[in-house]
């Protein structure tokens, strides 16, 4: 867990960030004149919201209902006295959605070290016997399959660093295939460097689209495709692929989505941070596309491929 100074810097940011967005959005709002509402503020800030729900999945808590009432309800209460009981905290996580959301992109992402993982995980509206009677997300959750069999609702992508970083992160219908948003460029955005990822992003065209980007593309192999060679670091490098396997990668990203009713769909992501991203990975040699083939793919006129180093 973080330190006390920690927390309250977290949440400076926090109420910083939601002044301004609350600022912004009343310019946008629709004001009814006909109905009088109490708008009454609540109890807890949307700043200390966001604040107990970055703890709880930077805590390597499980049960956020064991965490809520039995950490935060009596450790840390001298932080938020103003606290509220459990069913009500689960109605204000709605609240906070899009501001919470909107703060993870411009202030909680981390910066990319040259050695990024991609993965993306399926998020269930409903179980397959109610599909047809879903009425929640209708016309945005589709039908999907993943390793796990089918689903209905929608998939997660997001790409991490080798620390276990966010780097990005975005939400698509079930049914969109995982190479889809890494053939957008504000997906991709400040990311260099190698790329590892499953045997689902292996392409040809997708391989040598991310190669002129300066990006390469680091996959398994397939039981039906032909070996190539692979360097020792490569390798290493696909074993470390359980930091975005782990559930806690996502875990953070999942909760924000269970109440969630505004997807991104592909072609349209969230507006980045204002402040910029600067990856600082370097290669010392890219040969051209034509000299590389995907992992699993050999070139014809090549016995073998050459890898740019690590830095």
């Amino acid at each position: 867990m973080f330190p006390e100074s920690k927390v309250t810097e977290i949440y400076c940011m926090a109420d910083d960030f939601c002044k301004e967005f609350t600022l912004q959005q009343e310019k946008y709002m629709i004001k009814d004149m006909k109905t009088m509402h109490r708008n009454k503020p609540n109890r807890m800030s949307d700043a200390e919201i966001m604040v107990i729900l970055i703890l709880f999945h930077s805590g390597g808590f499980r049960c956020f209902k064991h965490y809520y009432k039995e950490y935060v309800c009596k450790h840390l209460k001298h932080l938020f006295p103003r606290q509220v009981s459990y069913n009500r905290f689960v109605e204000l996580e709605k609240e906070v959605l899009l501001p919470m959301t909107i703060f993870i992109k411009r202030v909680l992402l981390g910066t990319c070290t040259g050695i990024s993982f991609v993965d993306s995980t399926p998020l269930c509206v409903c179980r397959n016997q109610r599909i047809l009677i879903h009425k929640t997300f209708e016309g945005l959750a589709e039908r999907g399959r993943c390793s796990m069999g089918w689903f209905f609702g929608f998939k997660l992508h997001l790409i991490i660093n080798d620390k276990g970083e966010i780097l990005n992160f975005m939400f698509t219908p079930g049914n969109v295939d995982d190479r889809e948003p890494l053939k957008q460029g504000r997906f991709l955005e400040n990311i260099k460097g190698k790329l590892c990822a499953d045997k689902g992003y292996i392409g040809q065209a997708l391989f040598e689209n991310l190669f002129l980007n300066g990006i390469q593309l680091v996959t398994k192999v397939k039981n039906n495709m032909r070996n190539s060679l692979m360097s020792i670091a490569d390798k290493i490098l696909l074993r470390k692929r359980a930091l975005i396997d782990n559930q806690d990668s996502f875990s953070i990203c999942n909760h924000l989505t269970d109440y969630s009713s505004e997807i991104t769909p592909v072609g349209q992501v969230p507006a980045h941070a204002p402040h910029e991203i600067h990856a600082e990975a370097s290669i010392s040699y890219l040969p051209s596309p034509s000299e590389i083939a995907p992992t699993g793919q050999a070139p014809a006129h090549a016995p073998h491929i050459t890898h740019p180093s690590l830095i």
